[in-house]
């Protein structure tokens, strides 16, 4: 596990755009944390690394929202609504896993539907400045 500390919106949009140099198809993005805390800016920045800088925003009431760059999907998941993962199963989220790459906000409320490797990011606020943000960055294998 490693972290990085954002100390604006702007840092965590470029520590997104190169976290995004390395994913894959298949990867999977867990991002933990309250409301505002940045997750939804993390996700705009891997975009942005893609060449998807249009319409970006949380798809807390559709659920997932797909991104097509080049020859790669990105699909972007707020599981925020969902009460476990058994709604999760039933609107055939584990499903896109395979398909391209997975950003999922408010992934520990399925954890036991995600796949066996994924990465964790966990934002925290920081209590001394409150643009500042903690990013706690684990590969769960």
């Amino acid at each position: 596990m490693y972290n990085f500390l954002s100390k604006s919106p702007n840092d965590t949009l470029d520590f997104a755009r190169n976290f995004a140099k390395d994913l894959i198809l298949g990867d999977v993005i867990v991002l933990i944390g309250d409301l505002g805390s940045g997750k939804t800016k993390f996700t705009e920045g891997i975009l942005s690394f893609f060449g998807i800088e249009n319409e970006i925003s949380s798809p807390t009431f559709t659920i997932v929202n797909e991104y097509i760059s080049n020859n790669i999907t990105i699909y972007h998941f707020d599981v925020y609504r969902l009460k476990d993962s058994s709604d999760f199963y039933n609107i055939g989220g584990d499903e896109y896993f395979d398909k391209g790459i997975s950003i999922i906000e408010w992934g520990d409320i399925i954890t036991d539907a995600l796949p066996p490797k994924y990465t964790k990011i966990t934002f925290e606020r920081v209590s001394e400045n409150e643009d500042y943000r903690n990013l706690f960055i684990e590969n769960i294998v």
